[in-house]
């Protein structure tokens, strides 16, 4: 018997297209939640209008947007990397749609890439928005954006990888106190809003290692100081990417 046009073809799609489509399903998901556009557009959007405008803390760079502004792209990024990205996980992983998908053929790798991919559609929105009113403000950025470009995917992959690992291996409630927890802490003390150099020297140096500092401060080398390529703070995201997103595909737990 020949083989006709409704002849089934059992067998997994390619992961490519099963990688695309998993990152439509991600990103609509994810412009439908509230509570998520709250947390990466309003929050960094007021941080930016208020602090630009209401002399609260010395940046010490001459126009307090010129300052902030890297910082606030840093914040949007970790965010919707990290702290969106992990609380939304962390409830799929509870209620059971992550269970469903695992077994389906639908690799853990495919589901970080499709997740990481629709964070970074929608950085491309919150940037679009948050640069708009910097411009607004006075902003007049100068530098690479091939440089820009490179810190804000390393950023991504990083807090991508670090919000993955927490939603996949913690409860939901743990989940989400401790992303919002670390989200307050590292927009204190990550290089956001207050220069490192207002920390004891000790302290500074560890903080320069984490990777909303390295973000914020890479993208400020470059935005503020017309810097060409931050060697160093790459490479702090680099490393920071690779553990998180391995880590994350090792111990990532569907249920």
């Amino acid at each position: 018997m020949s083989a006709g046009t409704y002849t089934p073809k059992p067998g997994a799609a390619p992961v490519g297209r099963m990688v695309a489509a998993q990152t439509v399903f991600e990103t609509r998901m994810l412009l439908r939640n509230g509570e998520q556009l709250l947390l990466t557009v309003v929050i960094p959007s007021l941080l930016l209008v208020l602090f630009s405008t209401v002399d609260i803390i010395d940046t010490g760079s001459g126009e307090p947007v010129g300052f902030l502004a890297p910082g606030v792209l840093a914040l949007a990024v970790m965010s919707t990397a990290f702290t969106g990205q992990a609380i939304a996980t962390g409830f799929e992983r509870r209620y059971g749609v992550l269970k469903r998908l695992g077994v389906s053929p639908l690799p853990r790798s495919a589901l970080m890439t499709a997740k990481t991919l629709s964070v970074l559609v929608t950085e491309v929105l919150q940037i679009v928005l948050l640069t708009g009113i910097a411009f607004a403000l006075g902003w007049s950025p100068q530098g690479s954006p091939v440089s820009v470009l490179l810190l804000l995917v390393l950023g991504t992959a990083a807090f991508s990888g670090l919000g993955l690992l927490m939603a996949g291996t913690l409860r939901a409630e743990a989940t989400l106190a401790a992303a919002n927890l670390v989200f307050l802490l590292l927009l204190v003390g990550g290089g956001v809003i207050v220069p490192l150099d207002r920390f004891p020297d000790a302290v500074g140096s560890v903080l320069e290692l984490l990777p909303i500092s390295a973000l914020s401060d890479g993208l400020r080398d470059v935005l503020l100081t017309g810097a060409s390529v931050p060697w160093g703070d790459l490479g702090v995201l680099a490393v920071w990417a690779v553990l998180g997103l391995g880590a994350a595909t090792r111990f990532f737990r569907w249920e």
